[in-house]
């Protein structure tokens, strides 16, 4: 095993080969019972307490075929640009593993449902990559091991191991690339966009919520390494399960450097599977990678070949949404933004929030200068996502509204928000709880105008003589006077008025 002390540093690595990967994303689809049987899929339950004879594989029980399953596998499929496919079938993939109470997994093997397909992803500098799709196909999830009782939370070292069934037979979709060839030193920010944007994808066809963190969606990196002038893919390990977008990058940018490092010192690479650790961003070893002959795929006799009629797939067809990507481009150009601008809403996890805020009254302005700024900055402080805070888009929109009223300056409207993030009600209660309205009676402005004059008259004497700039001082007294709450702007109006002087 390569430890983090055998590494060769990444720009070595990629001096003498070529990264390939291939990406293998599995999806847990939102359907409200399982794929070949009435149980429920709601998170939660005790253990076990939703299973039954199928999902459990007590001899003489039958599978039937979840209708919604399907409908969102060829959702995703032409989402991704697929083929479908007009006939198909579910193989037996057999291998032992406690958490497989069948011995064996119902998934598709040379026979996918979708197939040959493609998706577009946009790198950070705005840049596109397509990404190849060699498959989507249908399958089950297994079931949960716990280890009880080891330092590390695996079998080894484990005391015993508990078994939960009730998430064996929820439906599955796998999506599979073909080898990405190309990237070079990007390779890293290729697989995790390529991850982004297929997990925007499936929440925006609404067949997932697709949570990395909760098990949703699970990505399978595999990698190999090619000599620069070479034509034949090196040997290929695969770190499974790695459970976010920041993994997914660590995890190719590690498997690239030990790679190097292993065959640097004139190693062999194993075919194998690893494991990704959060904690250090390194990989250990795992298994011996089986071949697929190892898992002796044979059809699956109780179940009916699936064959979607063309009329069917076309309705799914028109029936899609707006895909994440034309969307993008679309507000971005409705907005007058860059793709950078657009790629820093993407990576706050704003866009959402913001479009949301638009549709609550405000202007695409001042949905993205609140949502980027300060709600962003308390999303940082907190730890929290975006959508996680205490605060709505609509509640967002009305802080926006109060502003271009001229009710609240922005010293005042971030004043608002922390108030409703600290729980203390809606922007208006928080506004008269607080006293944060802006001082807007003129003879009280022209009062305080007054007062700061009066008290700074060599300033005055600045600004009489011409230095407008020096105004700057009077206004922040006046607006010390009055405790942040009047319009900076029309202070410094009635300041320039008061003693003679126009602006320009």
């Amino acid at each position: 095993m390569t430890t983090t002390t055998d590494l060769v540093s990444y720009e070595d690595a990629l001096a003498s080969y070529d990264p390939v990967m291939g990406l293998e994303v599995h999806v847990e689809l939102g359907t409200k019972t399982k794929m070949f049987c009435g149980c429920s899929t709601a998170l939660g339950a005790d253990p076990n307490t939703q299973t039954c004879p199928v999902c459990l594989g007590l001899p003489g029980a039958l599978p039937v075929m979840n209708k919604t399953g399907v409908e969102s596998a060829i959702k995703i499929g032409l989402a991704l640009n697929c083929e479908i496919a007009e006939w198909c079938r579910f193989a037996r993939k057999n291998y032992f593993y406690p958490d497989m109470p069948k011995n064996f997994q119902t998934s598709q093997y040379d026979e996918p449902i979708a197939f040959n397909g493609y998706l577009d992803v946009q790198l950070e500098d705005g840049t596109t990559f397509r990404v190849e799709i060699e498959r989507a196909h249908m399958e089950e999830d297994t079931g949960k091991s716990t280890h009880v009782g080891g330092a590390t939370g695996r079998i080894h070292g484990a005391l015993h191991s508990l078994l939960d069934y009730n998430r064996a037979g929820i439906p599955l979709i796998e999506i599979v690339t073909k080898p990405i060839v190309g990237a070079g030193e990007r390779a890293p920010e290729v697989a995790k966009a390529y991850v982004r944007e297929l997990r925007e994808l499936i929440r925006a066809l609404g067949v997932s919520e697709a949570r990395m963190e909760m098990g949703q969606m699970r990505c399978d990196v595999n990698l190999s390494l090619m000599p620069k002038d070479a034509d034949k893919f090196g040997t290929r390990s695969e770190t499974k399960n790695v459970n976010s977008l920041r993994s997914v990058e660590r995890a190719v940018r590690f498997e690239i450097q030990r790679h190097a490092a292993v065959l640097g010192d004139g190693g062999t690479v194993i075919q194998e599977t690893r494991h990704f650790h959060e904690d250090t961003g390194t990989t250990t070893s795992g298994r011996t990678k089986e071949e697929a002959e190892d898992y002796r795929y044979f059809p699956e006799p109780d179940l009916v070949p699936v064959a979607p009629s063309r009329e069917w797939v076309e309705e799914i067809r028109a029936s899609l949404p707006e895909l994440p990507l034309v969307r993008r481009n679309r507000l971005r150009e409705e907005w007058g933004i860059s793709a950078t601008d657009m790629q820093a809403i993407l990576n706050a996890g704003a866009l959402d929030p913001i479009v949301a805020t638009i549709d609550a009254g405000a202007d695409a302005a001042a949905a993205r200068k609140w949502w980027m700024g300060e709600l962003a900055r308390s999303a940082n402080e907190s730890g929290k996502a975006l959508d996680e805070l205490a605060i709505t888009p609509a509640q967002v929109a009305r802080v926006a509204e109060l502003v271009s009223k001229g009710d609240l300056n922005d010293k005042l409207a971030r004043q608002v928000i922390e108030g409703v993030l600290a729980g203390e009600g809606t922007p208006d209660e928080v506004v008269d709880k607080r006293g944060l309205k802006v001082v807007s009676d003129e003879g009280a402005l022209t009062a305080a105008v007054d007062e700061a004059i009066a008290g700074n008259p060599g300033v005055a004497d600045k600004i009489r003589g011409g230095k407008v700039a020096a105004a700057g001082a009077l206004v922040g007294a006046v607006m010390k006077a009055t405790r942040g709450q009047a319009d900076a702007a029309r202070v410094k109006e009635l300041i320039l008025q008061k003693l003679g002087v126009s602006e320009g």
